[in-house]
């Protein structure tokens, strides 16, 4: 006959599980996008970060996964770009590829998308 300790060790086992299967069904399912989403060229020219901790994502929004981040002073190179509409604004994000090394340690040549208020040409 099970304990005490394995029936409460087996019940909670089974709730864990159950929660992380839901939260894994709640989660957003935003796969990563390359220039496919753009909607706009443009001109390439070398942009630099103007802040600290800036999402360097898989797709233009904050629903894809960041690749990592990106630091003031960092650069980059945009290729084209997209608006997304959010109710009241609308958010213009690029998609670029790293010119250099970034400051976080993401290897010069990644692709990714990042929200074009962080960052000058």
């Amino acid at each position: 006959m099970p304990s005490t300790v394995s029936r409460r060790l087996a019940t909670l086992t089974t709730t864990v599980t159950l929660l992380v299967g839901a939260a894994a069904m709640a989660a957003p399912n935003a796969s990563a996008v390359g220039s496919s989403a753009c909607r706009y060229h443009i001109t390439r020219e070398t942009s630099t970060v103007t802040a600290n901790g800036v999402n360097f994502r898989t797709g233009p929004g904050t629903g894809y996964a960041a690749k990592g981040l990106l630091y003031k002073g960092d650069k980059f190179i945009a290729s084209c770009g997209v608006l997304k509409d959010r109710g009241e604004h609308r958010d213009a994000w690029m998609y670029a590829k790293l010119s250099h090394r970034s400051k976080s340690g993401l290897a010069a040549g990644t692709w990714g998308w990042v929200r074009d208020g962080f960052a000058v040409s």
